[in-house]
């Protein structure tokens, strides 16, 4: 029992929470992460999330076991091994999703719409779009976008059009980034394994890259320029009246943008150099420059909203 629920938690891969994090971005960037209802409100959310993707993933690899088992890596996975019976796999799943449909409608209904919908999105991905060039890479960065929707609708909160576009710009550098590392890691195991990777030359992932890389940083520095929303009305450089408008908070959020860059430069790097973008949550959590870009980007973010904003 012990064992079986080891591999269970293991096929829900808690490690991909990180994504869910995506549901606090309107909450921080709009200002309102200082108000403790809200970040109840968001967290419950984050928390559902996190049972939906885990359920995702087990779901994922019942459907994809004949083929995980062909991969070089994924056969070692508790259900393409065999250490995690389809049956136990198949009642976990499906109970989490009942747990999912309840939980999202009593927080919000416009929250369960969204999730919904991104349970939609995954069953079309898993048995057709994960197959279809360029909509696969699509399906991948429209799962962020719902996050980042589903986080801002639980609290009725308005992004900005900028933000969004760098969210949707993000996801695709990540999912090609993705597609980039599996082609160098499978070169020559194209079969079964992701028949998608066959439509996908090295130089059409390596334009896609650059140009996904490119509106990364471009559309959060857009953004950053032209941020103005505050919610705060006693802020320190409120209180220095004697600064020119030119140091207001809203400017200075485009310290960050250096962090930005050389954080899609390393990424890039890590997919280029080490092959590391298969798992771009695993090259989040195990790469020490790109985590202490991460963590100094988040702290001075959160400086300049909610201490100088």
């Amino acid at each position: 029992m012990g064992k079986t629920l080891y591999y269970l938690l293991k096929t829900a891969r808690p490690r991909q929470w990180v994504k869910n994090f995506a549901l606090f971005a309107t909450l921080v960037f709009t200002g309102f992460f200082k108000f403790p209802p809200y970040v109840f409100k968001v967290s419950e959310a984050f928390f559902i999330f996190c049972i939906l993707t885990s359920c995702i993933y087990i779901i994922n690899d019942i459907v994809d076991l004949e083929s995980d088992r062909q991969h070089p890596f994924k056969k070692k996975r508790p259900i393409a091994s065999g250490k995690l019976p389809v049956k136990v796999a198949k009642i976990a799943a499906f109970s989490g999703l009942l747990l999912v449909g309840v939980l999202s409608f009593l927080l919000n209904p416009y929250f369960f719409y969204l999730v919904l919908s991104y349970i939609i999105l995954q069953f079309f991905y898993t048995t057709k779009l994960k197959h279809v060039p360029i909509l696969d890479v699509l399906s991948i960065a429209t799962g962020f976008i719902i996050r980042v929707y589903a986080g801002a609708v639980v609290v009725n909160l308005h992004m900005n059009v900028w933000f969004l576009l760098t969210v949707l710009s993000a996801s695709l550098f990540l999912a090609v980034g993705k597609r980039q590392s599996e082609r160098t890691l499978l070169e020559g195991k194209l079969g079964p394994t992701r028949k998608t990777l066959q439509h996908y030359s090295q130089r059409l992932l390596d334009i896609y890259t650059g140009m996904f890389a490119n509106t990364t940083w471009l559309t959060y520095a857009l953004y950053a320029y032209q941020r103005e929303e505050s919610t705060a009305t006693d802020t320190l450089l409120v209180n220095f009246t004697i600064l020119p408008r030119t140091f207001a908070s809203e400017k200075l959020l485009m310290i960050t943008i250096p962090i930005v860059i050389y954080g899609v430069m390393r990424y890039l790097q890590l997919v280029y150099e080490n092959n590391q973008g298969e798992s771009p949550e695993r090259v989040l959590l195990s790469d020490k420059p790109l985590l202490g870009a991460v963590i100094l980007w988040g702290t001075m973010v959160m400086i300049i909203i909610y201490i100088l904003g």
